[in-house]
């Protein structure tokens, strides 16, 4: 079965992302460094690809030019099993970046992320608890999974 790896499109900072992204994630690396070759698309010798196992899923960082910036519109999804999960992630991805609200934040190359207890989709799909975990959840930047908790008894 063929996997889905993502690309990411950088202007220039490809390498500088999945370095940065290999030492937030446990058990990640480098794979492979592209350069460009000499032809009309990038300067010839600078970094075209970069490949990176995160966490055992492989991610790729083209340069390609600044034509097409990030937004929101594609986001990655860190599922995290406790508090201190969530906070490891959060502190890490929000070093240079910024925190938006309900998990999510931009990291320091503008890539969207939604840093998310995984406690919190069974209390979002509970008609008893998903009113009042909503609620909570929509007035949080960073998620608390605590009081959540607290909030819906």
């Amino acid at each position: 079965m063929p996997k889905i790896n993502p690309c990411l499109w950088f202007d220039t900072q490809a390498e500088e992302a999945m370095t940065f992204y290999a030492g937030i994630f446990p058990n990640s690396k480098i794979l492979n460094v592209v350069r460009y070759p000499e032809g009309p698309m990038g300067e010839p010798g600078t970094v075209m690809l970069v490949e990176a196992e995160l966490d055992g899923q492989t991610f790729s960082g083209l340069n390609g030019g600044p034509q097409f910036p990030h937004t929101e519109a594609v986001s990655f999804v860190i599922p995290c099993a406790d508090q201190d999960e969530v906070d490891h992630y959060w502190e890490r991805l929000t070093d240079g970046g910024q925190p938006v609200q309900c998990g999510w934040l931009k990291d320091r190359f503008g890539v969207s992320w939604q840093v998310t207890p995984v406690e919190l989709h069974a209390l979002l799909a509970d008609p008893k608890t998903a009113e009042k975990a909503n609620a909570v959840m929509l007035s949080q930047v960073k998620l608390d999974i605590n009081a959540i908790k607290a909030a819906v008894g």
